[in-house]
This record gives structure tokens, C-alpha cells and sequence, in this order.
């Protein structure tokens, strides 16, 4: 996929505002690399605010009067490999911001390669400053031992919204130590260097502190953003050098252009970053190879500007990074001791201590294949995986490939060695393998299920955890039932999903066609409320999807409702025709999504699902004839009167002889009353005390042999 980035011409200074997902930040554009919309580092601001605290100020002077007696000098010779114990610490809501720990292995593996001068780029230096890059000699190495000993993967996981809120990273920081799923305390940073990986972080891609020493891990910890943190998963090579530029930050090192973050700035000549081999330069936003303001020419490929092109660090520079790991008033000179390393699990000595796995996708269509990953930590060696329902059935690759071809659910084993250690995971219902396809024309009316679980044909996906789309059986169009999603009973952002099977489009021609139909309910619970029902197509069973149908704001609905809200009429219903299902989702496992993404407002209704070839149709295609053919259809309810105290007169037609049943629910859906009859051809009428109800708003439901109609009564 092609790449297009806005370049922004900035001539002075001046301020732009972006919206974050829950911040909106006053951002600098002379801070921003070209191209993006975050400023790069916001390390030198954060000091500077960070100086007007006494404690932070007065141990920051204290750390600098030590570095100024090393100045010049480094306490070890070359040759000394310094390893750091590192945790990532990944604050996220279920969103995009919760990377994987592949994306997360990666980012260490750069950081590594770039410290170490293993990245292949330092050859291609500019030819002014050949020779001059040079391997750091410091290492970074995932924890595998938290603070109470626990055994882990170097990760750990929290989640809170304060991810999408930068405006306070001590706030985030709180919230890891409360919250994360490995363990809940400090992580001494003068044990661990701690990453904090988030969503938004205050309106840039990365920001650290220079060494001050105190234990706070808000002052000496790292935070980038999860698209700035390695270069797969939701980064890119592009944007992968983030956390190299901030470790330096660090180890004591300022921006090339000296101790501030305004690169471009004509001004910064007459700074200096303390490091005599980077020429003093005003800073670039690109890869500007040929810059020279400040007279010299500019060493831009260096990771402390902002250029695209930064690939090395100077023998000046890792001299002050070395000095900086051995002060005794930073506290970082315990991290690579050996006792520390020991402590924390960075020794390379690997224990086996959990067997772990996952997939891309746990639910599938028969025929189709799943690649497992062994994700056991720490130091596995082999393998023993079973497979129920799988071919093969059984495997000791280490990320094996199963094809499953059966309907059903299975389990997965996986039990792992060190050649000492043996530990078993095991993951009940871990493999969901679809129904075979439904043939066309095909209609779901929810009538026959009692829940969504229970039906075996519809999946539903809930994030963040809470509400979730659920058989009711007191709202249908026909009948009495379909699926309901309690949103008034959801808070801030979230996405619900409901998931079909397949169905076999395979014999559609083209000059049939298809459609998709389907009919919702909604309300809004204030005006303002704008959220969206999205249906989702896929011709790879799951494995990707297409939007093709969005309904948002007032096109979703525009009328208020208070309360928990419910459908009483045919009228509150909105059919919906899709003639989009083109000739490229013609095959025999097509599959379709609904997406609500939720707001703050009422309940989502979904009902009548109907596929069939040919154009439109209001009334449902359902073989040879139409639901509103169909003889068992109720007519002319009516209920009267209305308000009602003593009785309620329910009165409708029926086209033949059959059974009817009555209920009334009370707001909550509760049934308070009930009676069945044998209904007769032509107009009925059932009368129904109703003197015992309480005072109040209610339902009537009238349901014959699948097909229902509602209506609200008030009791007085």
C-alpha cells in the first residue's frame, strides 16, 4: 500500500491544534517531523517542567555535578558490554494501541541493532562523517523476573482509558503500577528501565527524562507511542527509530542542536549538546544531508535529530551514555550489575516457567488453516501440541499449521520443555470451526434461539468488556424476538460486533444479482449522540473485511429516547436494502459482520436478515413465498382503552383458525401478565383485567406460530 504523507511548510512559529481521543493538545509544528502530525520528542519540555520541582531540580544538579568529574573520560574501557534489564509496559482500552508482543520483540531488536552498530544503514554515511559511527556497547534485554520474583515475558498489560489521555503521565504511570496483570507495586528504575508504551502521550511520538535519580518511575521511564514502537504491527520502518532516540535521552543525551525542541531554529548555533563530535547545527525536520547554518556541515544522520535518515551515534556521544550509566546518584549504575541482572531475570539464564500460545484467529470456516504460535517464556526448547478435531492432530513444531475441516468446537494442548521442566497449557473451546454454508434464499428471524451461544450460528465480539449484543424476546418486526444491544447501559467508546456463518452464494448469476437486507431500531439518547452501524463483508471467511454499508448520526436515527428503550411498533423499525453484495463475495463461505460503535446512546435492534437473489424486496424472501404472505401474519392490532385502569380490550385479525398468545411486560421486560386463546378467521377480541398492575407504561405482545406484533399501553 502506497504511503502519502502532507508536508508541512512552516515559516516562524506558530501553534496548530489536533483532537486526540480524549485530549486535545496545543501542538508546535516546528517540532514535527515532516509529514506527521505529532511532535517527534517533548523531552526538554517535560524537563523544564520537570525543573520547577525543588526535589526533581536539586537531585538533577546533583547528577550533573557528578557527570561534570567524569567529563571527558569514561569509568570503564572500551570493550565492557553494558546489559540493561528492560519491561515494556503496554497501557491500553482494547484498542489499536495494544501491540503485540511480536511488535514489541521488534522494537528491542532495533533498539539493540542500532546501540550495538549492527544497522547496515551506518555504512552510507555522508562521506564528511565516515569512521565517525560507533557501537555503544549497551545492551537491552527483556526482564523476566518481576519485582516479586514473578516469572514473565519481559511484558506487561493494563488496562484503563488513560491510555488515550496523555495530559498527565504521571496518571498513566499510576495507573500501570494499580493495574497491570503481572504485578502491581513499583519497578524500581534502578532495576528496570521502564518503557510505557500508549495511545497518546501528550501530543508526541516520544519523551523521557534526562538522569536525575530519585525512585520515581514517571521520571525515569520512557513513553512512546504504539505506532512509534518498532517497525510492524501498527508502526512501519518509518517511524521505528523512536525509541532509540529517546533511550538516549536517557543515557543523558540532548538533541544534536542543544538542550531544547525547537529544531530549525537559527538561535540553536550558538547552543551546544555537550558532545565535542556533532558539529553545533539548528536541527532538521528531513533529511536534509547538505544542511550547514551553523557553518559546519550538520551531522542530521544522527538519531538525536529529527531527520528521516538517522543512523548513528559519535564516540562523543557514547562516552556521555556510559557516564551516564554508571552514576550512583541516577541509580543507574545497579541496572547492569550482576546482582541486579540475576535479580530481574536478565542474566540469559532461561527457566521455563509458563507454557503459552495463541492464534490469528480462533474462528474459521471448514477447509480452513490456523498457524499457532508458541508464546511460552522462558527458554523452551520443545514442543508437544494436540490438536482435537485438527489435521494433523497432533505436532512438536513450534508454531505448527492445522487444517480443521469439521463444524464444531475444540480444544488446544500445548505442553512445553526446557529439557527439565515439562508445563502444559491447555485452551478449552479454543477453536471455533463454522456450520456449513446456508443456502439461498436465506432468512433469520432469531425466532428459534433462546441465546446467541445457543445457536451455534451467530458470534459476537465485545470491546471493551460490558454490554453485547443478546437474543430479546420482548421486540421482533414479525416476531417476538431479535437481537438487542443494551447501549444505554454502555459508557464512553465501544465496539460490539455480530458475526454471521457462512452462507453459499456460489450459484448467484449475474443476471440475478443479490441483496442484503435487514431491518434495525434505534434511538438516540441525546441529540448530540452520533454513532454508527457498519455491515462488514468478507470473501476470506474473516481473514479481512470490507465496510460496505455505514449508517451514523441522524442517517443511524435522529429521535431521543430516555430510559432503556425498546421498539413498540412496526413503525419504529428501518428496512435496509444492500445491492453492493457484488460478484466478488460469490462464493460458497460468505460471510457478513454488524459493527455498532457505541457512544453514550440507547439500544440497537437487529432483526429480519434476508439474502436472496434478485432486487429489493420490503416483504422477506423466504422460498417460495413472502413472510407477508404468509397466512399467520396477525392484523389490525389494537389495544383499547388507552390509558387504561380496570381493563384492556386487545383486538386483531387473523386470516385462519390458530393458537395466540398475550403478554404484557413491564418497562424492564419483565412478563406481568400472560394468555393464550384459540384465535378464529376475521376480527378477535381479548379482554384483560389488568386493576393489579401498578400505575405505568407497558407492552402488549401478540404471538402466533413465529410472528408477533407490539404495542405500548399506558396503565393509570
Amino acid at each position: 500500500m502506497k504511503k502519502f504523507h502532507t508536508l508541512l511548510l512552516c515559516i516562524g512559529t506558530f501553534a496548530a491544534s489536533y483532537t486526540y481521543a480524549q485530549s486535545t493538545r496545543d501542538l508546535d509544528p516546528t517540532n514535527m517531523r515532516d509529514g506527521e502530525t505529532v511532535e517527534y520528542c517533548s523531552s526538554h519540555k517535560k524537563m523544564d517542567e520537570a525543573m520547577k520541582d525543588p526535589e526533581y531540580k536539586a537531585q538533577r544538579e546533583a547528577f550533573i555535578a557528578e557527570m561534570s568529574e567524569k567529563k571527558g573520560s569514561n569509568d570503564t574501557e572500551k570493550g565492557t558490554l553494558y546489559k540493561v534489564p528492560v519491561v515494556f509496559h503496554i497501557l491500553h482500552n482494547y484498542g489499536s494501541e495494544n501491540i503485540s508482543d511480536n511488535q514489541i520483540f521488534d522494537a528491542l531488536a532495533i533498539l539493540n541493532r542500532d546501540f550495538r552498530l549492527q544497522n547496515a544503514d551506518a555504512n552510507n554515511v555522508k562521506a564528511e562523517f565516515q569512521g565517525l559511527p560507533v557501537d555503544v556497547e549497551i545492551e537491552f534485554v527483556l526482564a523476566t523476573k518481576a519485582p516479586n520474583g514473578a516469572c514473565f515475558n519481559g511484558i506487561t498489560r493494563t488496562v484503563s482509558a488513560l491510555t488515550n489521555d496523555g495530559s498527565s503521565g504521571s496518571a498513566q504511570v499510576s495507573a500501570i503500577i494499580n493495574g497491570n496483570d503481572v504485578f502491581n507495586g513499583q519497578w524500581a528504575p534502578s532495576k528496570y528501565m521502564n518503557v510505557y508504551v500508549c495511545g497518546e502521550i501528550g501530543g508526541a511520538a516520544g519523551y523521557t527524562f534526562n538522569p536525575s535519580g530519585g525512585s520515581s518511575m514517571y521520571f525515569n521511564g520512557i513513553f512512546v507511542l504504539h505506532n512509534y514502537t518498532g517497525s510492524n504491527g501498527t508502526s512501519s520502518v518509518y517511524t521505528s527509530r523512536t525509541l532509540t532516540h529517546e533511550v538516549g535521552h536517557w543515557l543523558n543525551l540532548s538533541h544534536t542542536w542543544g538542550p531544547n525542541n525547537n529544531p530549525g531554529n537559527a538561535s540553536s548555533c550558538n547552543d551546544d549538546d555537550q558532545v565535542t563530535d556533532t558539529p553545533n547545527t539548528i536541527g532538521v525536520t528531513a533529511c536534509a544531508l547538505n544542511e550547514a547554518s551553523c557553518g559546519p556541515l550538520a551531522n542530521v544522520e544522527n538519531y538525536m535529530d529529527y531527520s528521516y535518515c538517522s543512523k548513528m551515534f559519535t564516540a562523543g556521544q557514547r562516552t556521555r551514555m556510559r557516564n551516564a550509566l554508571t552514576s550512583s546518584t541516577a541509580g543507574r549504575n545497579n541496572l547492569w550489575t550482576t546482582t541486579n541482572k540475576d535479580a530481574t531475570g536478565a542474566n540469559g539464564i532461561l527457566t521455563l516457567c509458563k507454557t503459552e500460545f495463541s492464534a490469528p484467529k480462533t474462528l474459521i470456516c471448514p477447509g480452513d488453516s490456523v498457524t499457532f504460535s508458541d508464546e511460552s517464556y522462558n527458554g523452551a526448547t520443545s514442543w508437544t501440541w494436540t490438536f482435537t478435531g485438527g489435521n494433523p492432530a497432533s505436532s512438536t513444531v513450534q508454531n505448527p499449521t492445522v487444517t480443521y475441516n469439521t463444524p464444531g468446537i475444540y480444544s488446544v494442548v500445548l505442553t512445553a520443555s526446557d529439557g527439565t521442566t515439562n508445563l502444559t497449557e491447555t485452551k478449552t473451546s479454543y477453536i471455533t470451526v463454522l456450520p456449513a454454508s446456508s443456502s439461498l434464499p436465506f432468512y433469520e428471524s432469531f425466532e428459534n434461539y433462546s441465546t446467541l451461544a445457543a445457536s451455534g450460528v451467530w458470534f459476537i465480539k465485545n470491546t471493551p468488556t460490558n454490554e453485547a449484543f443478546e437474543i430479546t424476546s420482548t421486540a421482533g418486526f414479525y416476531g417476538s424476538k431479535s437481537v438487542k444491544l443494551k447501549n444505554s447501559s454502555q459508557t464512553g467508546s465501544s465496539y460490539d460486533e455480530l458475526l454471521s456463518s457462512p452462507v453459499d452464494l456460489s450459484g448467484v448469476t449475474s443476471a440475478q444479482a443479490v441483496t442484503l437486507s435487514f431491518r434495525y431500531a434505534y434511538r438516540k439518547k441525546v441529540s448530540t449522540n452520533s454513532e454508527k452501524l457498519i455491515v462488514f463483508l468478507t470473501n476470506s471467511c474473516g481473514d479481512d473485511w470490507d465496510q460496505r454499508k455505514t449508517l451514523s448520526g441522524n442517517t443511524l436515527g435522529s429521535i431521543t429516547a430516555s430510559g432503556d428503550w425498546s421498539p413498540t411498533s412496526q413503525a419504529d423499525w428501518v428496512t435496509i436494502h444492500m445491492t453492493n453484495v457484488t460478484s466478488q463475495y460469490w462464493i460458497s463461505n460468505f460471510r457478513y459482520k454488524f459493527v455498532f460503535e457505541g457512544s453514550g446512546g440507547n439500544n440497537v435492534f437487529i432483526d429480519d436478515i434476508n439474502i436472496y437473489e434478485g432486487p429489493p424486496s420490503d416483504p422477506i424472501v423466504n422460498g417460495t413465498a413472502s413472510i407477508s404472505e404468509n397466512t399467520n401474519l396477525i392484523n389490525g392490532l389494537n389495544v383499547f382503552p388507552n390509558p387504561a385502569d380496570e381493563e384492556l380490550n386487545v383486538e386483531f385479525s387473523l386470516a385462519q383458525n390458530q393458537a395466540v398468545t398475550m403478554e404484557v411486560y413491564d418497562v424492564t421486560g419483565k412478563a406481568v401478565k400472560s394468555a393464550s386463546v384459540n384465535g378464529q378467521v376475521g376480527n378477535n377480541v381479548i379482554l384483560m383485567p389488568v386493576s393489579e398492575l401498578s400505575k405505568g407504561m407497558y407492552f402488549v405482545n401478540i404471538r402466533t406460530n413465529g410472528f408477533s406484533q407490539t404495542l405500548q399501553v399506558v396503565i393509570k
